[in-house]
């Protein structure tokens, strides 16, 4: 009997064993695209000295000025491009080869980077010069964010792992998001701002040769309407005309309006609402990373797109949730559980917005789609951060912040009343790309 129950251990471990290994293959299957791990590989190091580089500007500003309104505006100049370019690079992305526009804006990204560790490491560099290059590198992201958005469905070749991609790029973002300013504060400590600008400007070669690696196969290019303001007005009617895509849009664009723009709060809650020092900043920021790489890790498990509605819904309304109780936390560890929950809830709500338009847009305007996905994801936020600052001016922070979160949970209620008629659209198109084998009653 003792033998028969050891047999039976066994077997079970192997079973379990079996069964944990095909879990994590599934939420790692969009690496077995030879040409989505090479770019997986690639972003992996150069998005920790993205966020390097971040937090060594942010410091260099106001160790150069020693003021608040000149770190807002170095904020504002690197993200305002997005919102006026955005569309017009998704006119760009859908008419050219998107693999070399990447490879151009990534070269422009290290020349921008080399350029700035330059200036500081010569002991040259002034306010201006930051403000200027934060002004250049906004111009790229312009273009760059939407073109590596729309790329990933060229580098994958079963469809059906196209959110398992999406999901595990949301993973290295935050990913590098918790490792970059850990190993940013050590150097600027110890050697200065301008190491972290060098080391990101050589991280990109990383990407650059994983771009020039790649083998694709060329994407098809249909007829194209010769004026870009043609094409600009056919992306917007296209977009504006499906309820899907408008709904997606308009939730995203709320969201990030409204509650993002809460990061710029963060140190005011640190200090005053809190009473503590920087290093609670560094922790709410790391919890609201964690609670972020979580939600991508959930989403990266999924092995279908069906439900991601319902998700969308739920993840806005939670995200809305964390805010208001962020708002009114006085506890120091209940404030980072509340963290943990914004950032998840914010990180899951646009990657599988994401994810949804990535299945529900058509082929030829893919690059004009994606361009006003980073309009609303990313072109909201410097207008919602100058809203922000006035409101926490006027009624504080902790009142800001629950506004923000009050918005975000009427969204993700207004999405959700809408769903059951989002699902009559989104049933024929999944059907024709062939996610579901036909339209069920229901879509999830």
């Amino acid at each position: 009997m003792g033998f028969i129950k050891v047999e039976s251990e066994k077997n079970s471990e192997k079973l379990f064993g079996s069964k944990k290994m095909e879990s994590l293959k599934s939420v790692f299957r969009a690496l077995s695209h030879r040409n989505y791990r090479l770019f997986f590989g690639g972003q992996g190091i150069s998005l920790i000295g993205t966020w390097m580089q971040q937090i060594a500007m942010s410091w260099l500003v106001y160790r150069l000025t020693g003021s608040a309104v000149l770190l807002g505006i170095v904020g504002f100049t690197s993200r305002v491009p997005t919102f006026l370019v955005s569309p017009f690079a998704g006119v760009l992305l859908d008419r050219v080869n998107r693999h070399r526009i990447l490879v151009m804006t990534q070269t422009l990204s290290m020349a921008q980077a080399m350029i700035l560790a330059g200036l500081v490491l010569t002991g040259s560099v002034a306010v201006w010069h930051v403000i200027a290059l934060s002004l250049v590198l906004g111009l790229i992201n312009s273009v760059d964010v939407p073109a590596r958005q729309s790329f990933v469905v060229e580098m994958i070749e079963r469809r059906e792992d196209l959110g398992n991609a999406i999901a595990l790029n949301s993973t290295i973002v935050n990913g590098a998001r918790l490792v970059g300013p850990s190993i940013a504060g050590i150097l600027i400590a110890a050697l200065g701002e301008g190491l972290c600008f060098l080391l990101n400007g050589l991280s990109f070669i990383a990407v650059i040769l994983a771009l020039l690696a790649m083998k694709l196969t060329p994407r098809e290019k249909g007829n194209r309407p010769s004026r870009v303001l043609r094409e600009l007005k056919e992306g917007f009617s296209y977009a504006f005309g499906s309820p899907p895509i408008r709904s997606v849009l308009f939730l995203l664009a709320l969201v990030s309006l409204m509650g993002v723009p809460y990061t710029v709060l963060m140190p005011i809650f640190a200090e005053k609402i809190l009473q503590r020092g920087p290093e609670a900043l560094g922790f709410l920021l790391g919890a609201n990373g964690v609670g972020a790489l979580a939600g991508s890790i959930y989403l990266a498990s999924r092995k279908s797109v069906l439900g991601l509605g319902r998700i969308i819904a739920i993840s806005a309304g939670l995200f809305g949730i964390g805010l208001i109780g962020f708002s009114f936390s006085r506890l120091f560890w209940l404030s980072l559980c509340f963290m943990l929950l914004t950032g998840s809830g914010m990180m899951v709500q646009m990657a599988a917005s994401n994810t949804v338009l990535q299945t529900l847009v058509e082929e030829d305007k893919r690059g004009r789609v994606m361009s006003l996905y980073t309009m609303s994801f990313m072109g909201m936020v410097p207008f919602g951060s100058l809203l922000a600052g006035n409101l926490a001016h006027g009624i504080g922070a902790p009142k800001t912040v629950m506004l923000g979160g009050i918005a975000c949970l009427l969204g993700s209620v207004w999405f959700a009343r809408k769903l059951p008629a989002l699902r009559k659209v989104m049933g024929p198109i999944y059907v024709e790309r062939g996610i579901l084998r036909r339209p069920p009653a229901g879509l999830e």
